[in-house]
């Protein structure tokens, strides 16, 4: 059984230093592959230098909703040559956050998009955040004709209709620890009913940990109780969210 972290935060804090001893602690429970999301400046850079040092470890570069107040011309040629490199798969987080609303909301929306351009004139997938903003997020994303290059709606917590409309945009939806929680009924609705081909798996470590770790940091490897989580949800074994969430996230990245 082979399990693909498709969205962490390896580059955060709480890592540094330890990276090799939380991959171990994955790869024990069947975690072979990671995508490090970045997020700023920072981030996007320890994303790509531990991209470079591990093998199984793959990067997302990005600007966030949160420091899209910092963007400028600088900043996106940063990023384009970030994105150019060998084991980038994916331009982002980017997205909107109306709940933190620590950039303006016309600046956010201003910025996500101009991201998307980047990723359109690529041919990059993108790793997208939205929180309390899924009918702005859907709009922009309608108007970028996002199908044409593929994305991704990291932490998806909509019901099946929203679902259904971002599916139908081209989207993958990916599940975090937040399928495992008790009240997520609206995420099990969604999770239960996802077309296989279009679902992925996700820590967003050290954030959202799953059941039976809910309370504590997380990390990669708990992606295995994200999948058992879905696997409960939708009566099978563990083996075929595992098989189907890892050949998905190896599509959308380009990883052979």
């Amino acid at each position: 059984m082979e399990i693909f972290d498709s969205h962490t935060h390896l580059n955060d804090e709480p890592f540094r230093g330890k990276e090799e001893i939380y991959l171990e602690r994955a790869k024990n429970l069947g975690v072979t592959r990671a995508a490090v999301a970045g997020q700023d400046p920072e981030f996007n850079q320890r994303a790509v230098d531990l991209s470079e040092k591990f093998d199984n470890l793959y990067a997302i570069v990005g600007y966030c909703p949160d420091v899209a107040k910092d963007w400028n011309q600088e900043a996106a040629d940063q990023l384009i040559e970030q994105l150019k490199k060998e084991k980038t798969v994916a331009l982002g987080e980017i997205g909107l956050d109306y709940y933190w609303d620590e950039s303006p909301r016309e600046i956010q929306r201003k910025v996500f998009a101009e991201q998307l351009e980047i990723a359109h004139d690529l041919k990059m997938p993108v790793n997208i955040h939205t929180r309390d903003a899924f009918e702005d997020t859907y709009q922009i994303l309608k108007e970028s004709k996002v199908g044409e290059y593929g994305g991704i709606l990291h932490n998806f917590n909509g019901n099946p209709e929203w679902m259904k409309k971002f599916l139908d945009l081209g989207l993958m939806l990916s599940y975090s620890g937040v399928v495992s929680f008790t009240k997520a009924t609206d995420v099990h609705a969604s999770a239960k009913v996802v077309p296989w081909d279009a679902m992925l798996i996700e820590t967003d470590a050290p954030y959202l940990t799953p059941k039976p770790y809910r309370g504590k940091q997380n990390e990669t490897g708990y992606v295995y109780y994200v999948a058992k989580a879905i696997a409960e949800l939708r009566g099978v074994e563990i083996e075929e969210v595992a098989a189907h969430t890892n050949q998905n996230a190896k599509k959308i990245y380009g990883i052979k």
